[in-house]
């Protein structure tokens, strides 16, 4: 215990030195351990960007298209979904409930969404958070829209303006339906999810929209006013797709097999948790690529911690020699530099530990409000202690170069003078 003392000793007699090297040591390691609490908080909402749906149904095509479009609303669906077809799955009795999504029209860059009242009541994300409307009420009259947060706070909506959908992807003049006008009542919280970037109006009022169009153009001849489509059967011929809630999670499989096996269209049903882990792998190399840029952050604060070490080593030669006259042995001059090592990075790693900490309080409510990410405030994983672990591992190895160093230091090489 001694020579853990004199080590302390001799950090404080050189504490503006030591000081910095525990900085460098503390922000490799809250930036080392702020990335993987990030990485996995991060993929953590992006598994739950949807949550609590058990199936989505759209028309026959791979997992990820389908889970692409219908939840990412990026690209488009192969085909539709005819409504009876809709209306034979929502009655099948093992469903509970459904939410038919329309998709392809857009709205100033933002993809417009035609579904019905109950993608507020069962739309859930981030550990079954339901949709919460912070302005306004839902859609009830047939030309009512509610924005998502990105949507409003981008174009500088507020309740009771108005907005023109556009045909299509892209807004252009041509293809705007600006003879029905909607009216923004309501907009939605931020959830970090694509609901943000979202339009949602009534399934009826995308039926309204396209009355006197076919084709994807307006039919020559034809006009039908805002007010003459209110009284027409706007019963949609077909959605893009119907997310899907079961009573019981063991008839997952069955359903999803009486989906498949549809014979009046080919249908495919798809488990949301299965396609997105799959589209995870597409695009977690970027997550792979933050951490191991953290990892040679921790290398350059352990190599700042190696020469520290070695040049004021080279400043104490005489101070080695003196302990090794006054009767320390070369393994005590080892231990020595090596308890300066350990108290370096220990420290650094509790100080680095602390910081993180005082971070994710203070920018935990501004991640989630800004980017939708809850990143938890609770004690370490076992893979970030096998992280902190590995960087306090690697300062006792990078310790020990200096260490051997002083070790093989003679006593007569630190009474001579050299000249």
């Amino acid at each position: 215990m001694a020579i853990f003392a004199l080590a302390w000793q001799s950090l404080l007699n050189r504490r503006f030195t030591a000081m910095l090297t525990v900085v460098s040591i503390a922000l490799s390691v809250t930036l080392l351990v702020g990335v993987e609490r990030l990485r996995t908080e991060a993929r953590l909402s992006f598994a739950n960007t949807l949550s609590g749906t058990d199936l989505i149904v759209g028309a026959r095509s791979g997992p990820v298209q389908l889970l692409l479009y219908s939840v990412f609303r990026i690209g488009d669906a192969t085909n539709n979904i005819s409504w009876k077809s809709y209306q034979d799955i929502a009655a099948h009795p093992l469903v509970k409930w459904t939410v038919p999504v329309s998709l392809g029209d857009s709205h100033r860059g933002f993809r417009v969404l035609g579904t019905t009242s109950a993608y507020f009541d069962h739309y859930r994300y981030a550990r079954d958070r339901a949709l919460v409307i912070t302005d306004g009420r839902r859609f009830a009259d047939l030309y009512d829209a509610v924005l998502g947060a990105e949507v409003a706070e981008r174009l500088g909506y507020r309740v009771n303006d108005p907005i023109v959908v556009a045909h299509g992807a892209s807004d252009v003049r041509f293809a705007r339906h600006d003879d029905k006008p909607f009216r923004v009542v309501g907009i939605l919280a931020r959830t970090g999810t694509p609901v943000d970037r979202t339009v949602h109006v009534g399934l009826e009022a995308i039926e309204a929209i396209h009355i006197d169009w076919q084709s994807g153009a307006p039919i020559p001849g034809v006009s039908v006013s805002a007010e003459q489509a209110r009284k027409l059967d706007l019963t949609p011929n077909a959605i893009t797709a119907a997310l899907v809630g079961l009573k019981s999670k063991v008839a997952t499989f069955r359903v999803q097999r009486f989906v498949n096996d549809y014979p009046e269209e080919p249908l495919s049903a798809i488990l949301p948790g299965a396609a997105l882990s799959q589209l995870w792998e597409l695009i977690g190399i970027a997550e792979n690529a933050l951490l191991i840029v953290s990892v040679f952050v921790v290398v350059v604060g352990l190599f700042g911690m190696l020469t520290a070490l070695l040049t004021s080593l080279n400043e104490r030669r005489r101070e080695m020699a003196i302990l090794r006259s006054v009767g320390a042995r070369p393994g005590h001059v080892f231990a020595l530099i090596m308890g300066e090592a350990g108290f370096l990075t220990l420290l650094g790693s509790v100080v680095g530990l602390a910081l993180l900490y005082l971070l994710l309080l203070a920018g935990q409510p501004v991640i989630e409000s800004r980017f939708g990410i809850f990143i938890g405030i609770s004690a370490l994983s076992s893979h970030e202690w096998t992280l902190l672990s590995a960087v306090v591992t690697a300062g006792f190895v990078v310790g020990g170069i200096p260490s051997y160093r002083a070790y093989r230091l003679s006593l007569a090489d630190g009474l001579s003078v050299r000249v």
